[in-house]
């Protein structure tokens, strides 16, 4: 009976647009209503001005203000109410648990989320040396070749065709489930949602200024200032603008590898001209100092990430967290060390294990951090669309 009184419950809730709330987020809730009653952070990051434009916070704001967080740290040793306070404000870890909850809550397939998240390391070291073992046993039954030394000639031991093949399909896997997850976060958290009568075409007068403005502050990593410009904190109170440069390594360097697979594609498809490429050319040039910013960035968040502060995080994310920058710098050490080795008899293995780790990792995006990269741009753009809207929002609309 107890449990049919509580699924009518949320039927009813359901039909009036409210969602029951996770112990988590619920927790959540409760200290955003204290900060906002507090507002001594006010001018710390987005989060707070997006908080005072609310009175209550159902599951969408929750979901919305976690991701707008940036975990800068600087709240919490501000903070008169945090623990052993009584109020026990400890709002970097409840945002960071609710953001873990999002990573889970939107994915596609949402099995593969919930698997992820609970046993993250296991499944991406797992998944990159299955991988590698089935190109190791692909090269094997292509022939001899691939024990050679062949002058960086990849397509002599994988075909074009064959490589194109099966990573255009685990690349657009990787985007559809991003694509798939980010519609279902905005579909939620949108401003249209809570948006007062009348203000529409206020709305949709803001949409493109907002654009630029949250293109802005993700490629600068604003937030990461800590909110005064002196950077997040750490294990104390002190302040270190590390953490945005190793972020900024980690984005940047990813996005240069990415675009030297996308030249070089440019260079086979339009002009003829295929790989091995010289040291010198652009998409070399451009995979080496990505894979460099792939080796420092991730390596640096980790040791900061062993030393901050344990209610600026949730310890339950860690094997997820050290899933995701495992990845990273295996795709950049793999990387680099087949640039290094590539006219040597060592390169056959090192493409396969260097390609099963690749694979893995853009099978693996949408589960994680990076998933949260793309929800965070999706709430910097909504903080940006709030701020160009008159007045507070309308509540209760959960």
């Amino acid at each position: 009976m107890q449990q049919l009184e509580a699924l009518t419950r949320d039927a009813v809730a359901l039909a009036n647009g409210a969602l029951p709330l996770s112990a988590n987020e619920a927790e959540a809730a409760r200290q955003l209503q204290i900060c906002n009653a507090c507002r001594y952070c006010e001018g710390f990051c987005a989060v707070f001005p997006a908080m005072t434009r609310r009175l209550e916070f159902g599951r969408a704001d929750v979901h919305y203000l976690a991701n707008l967080c940036h975990n800068c740290g600087a709240c919490l040793h501000a903070c008169q109410y945090a623990p052993p306070h009584e109020f026990a404000v400890a709002f970097p870890q409840a945002m960071a648990k609710v953001r873990g909850e999002t990573y889970q809550h939107y994915a596609w397939p949402a099995a593969f989320g919930a698997l992820y998240r609970r046993n993250g390391l296991a499944v991406a070291l797992a998944l990159a040396a299955a991988l590698a073992l089935f190109l190791v046993l692909a090269m094997r039954m292509a022939g001899p070749a691939w024990t050679q030394p062949l002058a960086g000639n990849f397509y002599a031991i994988f075909p074009h065709a064959f490589l194109a093949t099966l990573f255009g399909v685990v690349f657009l896997f990787a985007v559809l489930a991003l694509a798939l997850g980010a519609r279902r976060f905005w579909r939620e958290v949108s401003p249209a949602r809570d948006l007062p009568p009348g203000q529409e075409p206020l709305l949709a007068a803001a949409r493109a200024p907002a654009a630029a403005q949250a293109a802005h502050d993700v490629a600068a990593l604003t937030y990461l200032e800590g909110g005064h410009g002196d950077g997040c904190t750490n294990e104390d109170d002190r302040y270190s603008l590390a953490r945005r440069r190793l972020h900024h390594l980690t984005f940047y360097g990813f996005l240069l590898c990415f675009a030297a697979t996308c030249v070089a594609t440019l260079y086979h498809y339009v002009f003829g001209w295929e790989a091995p490429y010289a040291l010198t050319s652009l998409p070399v040039v451009l995979g080496t100092v990505g894979g460099l910013g792939l080796l420092v960035g991730p390596a640096g968040l980790f040791w900061l990430g062993m030393r901050r502060h344990p209610l600026q995080g949730d310890a339950g994310q860690r094997p997820m967290d050290r899933a995701f920058i495992a990845l990273l710098l295996l795709t950049s050490a793999t990387g680099l060390a087949l640039l290094v080795l590539r006219d040597t008899a060592a390169m056959g293995a090192l493409l396969a294990v260097h390609l099963g780790v690749v694979m893995a990792l853009f099978l693996t995006l949408p589960y994680g951090k990076f998933a949260h990269g793309v929800f965070r741009s999706a709430a910097l753009w909504k903080y940006a669309i709030e701020k160009r809207l008159p007045g507070r929002l309308q509540l209760g609309a959960d």
